[in-house]
């Protein structure tokens, strides 16, 4: 049985890439095939192949399905600022239904195990009125929320469940991301996460020194999705 999810984090730069190539890498590990898709990324390099951004190619090495770039990334831009600011510069109109499609052409390649990085927290602005948020509620798909541990997590963290659950998606679950290993009380922090959100915790991923998808993946327990994933 396929399933897809949409991966979002409580910030930027809390890891959420990380942890969705730990996430592909389990399910590899587990038999299952997998595809990703980073439909828009800003603060991309210029190769010799185009504009190549960091975060896509990380998906992009554990997607056993035999995708390009472009598949996994249609949306590149060089600046490393806001999505929407960089299509606005490159005069591209940022909208969900320029995102939808290169993303279903993915998901209709029925992966075992699929997953769409977003970029940033939920409500990352599109065009107009838009927001990033309206992407996976286009396509109908339960999420998967980054927590980078550290202070001030717990409130975004609850209010990104909130406006999930609000937006009418399932949380599938939630990954704690330990960014910052000298967090107060850190224990507590991730039980009161635990009784605060209204999901199975994947795993706890400590803060590593080369956070390999090899090495995340041994945190993770995607058992708890589902008994489709086998244990």
């Amino acid at each position: 049985m396929a399933a897809a999810y949409f991966v979002t984090g409580t910030d930027t730069e809390i890891g959420k890439t990380t942890i969705a190539a730990g996430l592909l890498h389990a399910a590899r590990a587990k038999g299952l095939s997998t595809a990703a898709a980073k439909p828009v990324a800003s603060g991309c390099e210029d190769t010799a192949d185009g504009l190549r951004n960091g975060d896509a190619l990380a998906l992009l090495g554990e997607c056993s399905l035999p995708l390009t770039y472009e598949e996994v990334n249609p949306l590149a831009f060089a600046p490393a600022i806001a999505p929407h600011l960089a299509a606005r510069e490159a005069g591209i109109q940022l909208d969900v239904d320029t995102l939808a499609g290169p993303v279903r052409r993915v998901l209709a390649k029925g992966a075992d195990f699929s997953l769409v990085e977003g970029a940033g927290g939920w409500r990352v602005p599109l065009a107009g009125s838009a927001n990033l948020s309206d992407l996976p509620i286009a396509l109908g798909l339960p999420v998967i929320l980054v927590v980078g541990v550290r202070l001030g997590c717990i409130n975004h963290a609850v209010l990104t469940a909130e406006a999930i659950q609000r937006d009418g998606l399932r949380l599938a679950g939630w990954v704690a991301n330990v960014v910052d290993p000298h967090t107060s009380r850190l224990e507590e922090n991730l039980a009161t996460l635990a009784e605060r959100l209204p999901a199975p915790c994947l795993g706890r991923v400590p803060h590593l020194a080369e956070a390999s998808p090899a090495a995340v993946a041994s945190h993770l327990d995607l058992a708890l999705l589902g008994t489709f994933i086998p244990r």
